[in-house]
């Protein structure tokens, strides 16, 4: 190769070398902050509505329980105990040492009523579910270091009334913000595939939440 092209040959490999060693940095940065600081969940089922809609997209606070505990009304992604495959998100209600016990739907934190503007109850009190943990529950103490966990939709909610109290070692996090909404598509009967990809970018922009961008959680 003749000696005056070899500048050139240098600083293509030198522009390759920026780009390559550009995009390891990203990838290490976006690694350490969804890995330590701050990851995106979606929520998948009505478990917390009203305050949490299906199809809410959420950023989740990873490090903030370095430094501080749980506290009460805190809304938390975690590894289910029964699967730590998947990831559940719930509120704390009670914390450890508290005894906690409901009452025909009502929480009572040692024997006092808690106060939950945040509670939703799709259904009535049932009288048969007495037996079972629904609607009345306990009491129980909490543990130390661990958290009783309920979801907002307190008909609908596999929580620590059914599974027991949180390890603070299954804690992934403290939601505190939704991103994107996007309400799910709803069909009657199972769509033709080409049928399911044309409803989906019709349907698009009526399914956006817009009013839901940046709503902070609590």
């Amino acid at each position: 190769m003749p000696p005056e092209n070899k500048p050139n040959e240098i600083k293509k490999k030198s522009i390759v070398r920026e780009y390559a060693e550009a995009l390891i940095v990203a990838v290490v940065l976006a690694l350490v902050i969804r890995t330590f600081i701050v990851q995106a969940f979606k929520i998948p089922s009505g478990s917390m509505l009203e305050t949490l809609q299906i199809g809410d997209h959420i950023l989740v606070n990873k490090f903030i329980y370095y430094f501080t505990d749980p506290k009460r009304g805190d809304i938390i992604v975690f590894k289910y105990p029964e699967n730590p495959s998947r990831d559940f998100i719930k509120r704390v209600i009670g914390l450890p040492g508290e005894t906690l016990q409901v009452k025909d739907q009502v929480v009572y934190i040692n024997g006092q009523p808690l106060s939950e503007a945040y509670t939703c109850h799709e259904l009535g009190i049932d009288p048969e579910l007495f037996i079972r943990p629904r609607d009345n529950f306990g009491p129980v103490t909490i543990p130390q270091n661990q958290y009783f966990m309920m979801g907002d939709n307190r008909d609908s909610s596999m929580d620590s009334r059914y599974w027991g109290a949180l390890k603070n070692d299954m804690i992934r996090g403290k939601a505190f913000v939704i991103y994107w909404s996007i309400a799910p598509v709803i069909y009657r009967s199972e769509p033709a595939l080409m049928e399911k990809i044309g409803g989906y970018f019709v349907k698009l922009p009526s399914r956006i939440r817009w009013q839901r961008f940046g709503k902070l959680i609590h």
